[in-house]
């Protein structure tokens, strides 16, 4: 784990624009082979996570949908459906910076890990404080 990725992703968050702030890079051999950012609102697309979207990229650059010599950084906790992503692309490790307790499923509410039952290193925590605020201030600009 190294924590100049994650502080790539949450460069990259702060450029989501009207979305959320959230950045997802995937790192593969200690070099960047993907970065994302939510586009949902952009998109009008609700599968349009940063994590979905670096999946995305990454396995279009690698041309292989395996990406089990990779990492991901991410700013927020990932949601089911892109834990399962995560786990389907048999991604090796994910670090994220914050939990999310409404939908986090790497442990905070749910564990995808466990239902699937499939083995993949998980930290928590990274740069916390940093991806916190970065969701904090969002909400409070749009409320």
């Amino acid at each position: 784990m190294k924590l100049e990725f994650m502080q790539k992703a949450i460069e990259k968050a702060k450029k989501s624009g009207k979305d959320i702030p959230i950045g997802a890079i995937i790192v593969k051999n200690n070099k960047i082979i993907s970065m994302a950012v939510n586009e949902r609102e952009k998109r009008q697309n609700a599968i349009y996570h940063a994590e979905m979207l670096a999946i995305k990229r990454a396995c279009h650059k690698l041309k292989n949908w395996r990406l089990n010599d990779c990492e991901m950084y991410v700013t927020l906790e990932p949601c089911p459906m892109c834990a399962s992503a995560i786990l389907q692309a048999r991604l090796k490790s994910v670090y994220f910076g914050c939990n999310d307790l409404l939908n986090g499923a790497f442990g905070s509410k749910s564990d995808m890990r466990s239902i699937m039952g499939y083995n993949i290193e998980v930290k928590g925590g990274i740069l916390e404080e940093e991806c916190s605020k970065l969701l904090k201030d969002y909400f409070e600009k749009i409320r």
